[in-house]
């Protein structure tokens, strides 16, 4: 039976922004064609044109359009987001994640704001991706000084563009674009390429964790993604699996230090006797976090399995602070031990005091 890293019961939402020109609409096209059977939604927060798989949405607010490849798109304005949603969640549309492109002059903070205050419980928070015209960056920010305001938000830049810099310019503009971030991973692009295994669950014929499965991180050079360019060059991929279960407040020192640039970690984790009924999935994008306890499935092996994602992260550092995380003894359970990934577990009010942590201790 496949089974899923985030439960049936929750999709990704993630928010794709960037000023006009910045390339979002070629980036969420490059998405849709090369999406590998993932089935997504797409909410368009505009009223103009946007070409989506060769069609056309053209002012048609409240719309659906079947895209003809298990996707769809909506046009909505900020007001319908939630009705929406509540379309898009249900199980009998069967999507994987959803993806909303905000209009060039939309303020993303409030996307991000009604998705984390949203009370719709088939939805987590997948992430805020801002796209960045390196060609026209230094003009950009003149013009629109909020981009460093946005930048510092994003959990992914996306330096589109790329090619129409010289190497010494786009060495700078990313320079500049890096020094903007607060802790996300910067990439370059050009046509809007990048893996789409680096946003979305894709949906494989085995266990998958997060983005990338145990077998893509051992065989990526043995496949054709569409002959777009990987980012795997420039993207770390760290797995860990261990039968020896972690310790909650040394997993939670490791959330609390995480480095900049780490842009995902996504996985199961077991707790051993803190919590020998469950295990937790646990699902962290940017500066996001949150722990899902569900039972152990029948029959399953008692593992910690989890990627981590990034860019400019040192990989053997971070497995080896993984490892430190394990319960040195872990037939001593502390009941006070759990209270902190407790925090951390949507509640039956849907964790509205959830908002998007710098660390696991402080907002």
């Amino acid at each position: 039976m496949e089974r899923r890293i985030v439960s049936n019961r929750q999709i990704p939402v993630i928010v794709l922004a960037g000023f006009l020109g910045s390339g979002k609409t070629t980036l969420l096209n490059q998405l849709l064609r090369h999406s590998g059977g993932t089935r997504i939604g797409v909410i368009v927060n505009d009223f103009g044109s946007i070409e989506i798989d060769a069609m056309s949405v053209a002012g048609q607010v409240g719309s659906t359009v079947s895209l003809g490849n298990g996707c769809l798109c909506c046009a909505v304005d900020g007001s319908e987001l939630d009705a929406y949603l509540e379309k898009l969640t249900r199980p009998s549309v069967g999507l994987d994640v959803i993806v909303i492109e905000a209009s060039g002059i939309a303020e993303p903070q409030e996307l991000v704001r009604m998705l984390l205050g949203s009370e719709n419980p088939h939805i987590v928070y997948g992430g805020l991706v801002e796209v960045v015209d390196a060609a026209e960056f230094d003009a950009t920010r003149q013009r629109h000084p909020e981009v460093e305001r946005h930048l510092a938000l994003a959990d992914l830049v996306v330096l589109n563009k790329a090619d129409r810099v010289d190497e010494a310019e786009h060495g700078r503009i990313l320079r500049a674009v890096s020094g903007l971030v607060d802790g996300a991973a910067v990439v370059s692009a050009t046509y809007g390429r990048i893996d789409p295994e680096l946003l979305f669950d894709a949906r494989p014929k085995g266990e998958r964790i997060g983005q990338l499965s145990f077998d893509d991180l051992d065989d990526h050079d043995g496949h054709d993604h569409h002959a777009a360019p990987h980012l795997h060059a420039a993207y770390e991929s760290v797995a860990l699996t261990s039968a020896q279960p972690l310790h909650p407040r040394r997993l939670l020192d490791f959330l609390d230090s995480r480095p900049v640039g780490l842009y995902r970690i996504k996985g199961f984790v077991d707790f051993g006797a803190h919590d020998p009924g469950n295990r937790y999935v646990l699902h962290a994008v940017g500066r996001f976090l949150r722990f899902y306890p569900e039972p152990w499935p029948r029959g399953a092996e008692r593992l910690t399995q989890l990627v981590l994602i990034g860019s400019g992260v040192d990989g053997d550092k971070l497995l080896l602070e993984l490892q430190e995380c394990r319960d040195r003894e872990p037939q001593q359970p502390a009941p006070e031990a759990m209270w902190g990934v407790l925090r951390y577990v949507l509640e039956a009010d849907q964790g509205a005091d959830l908002d998007v942590p710098q660390n696991p201790e402080a907002d």
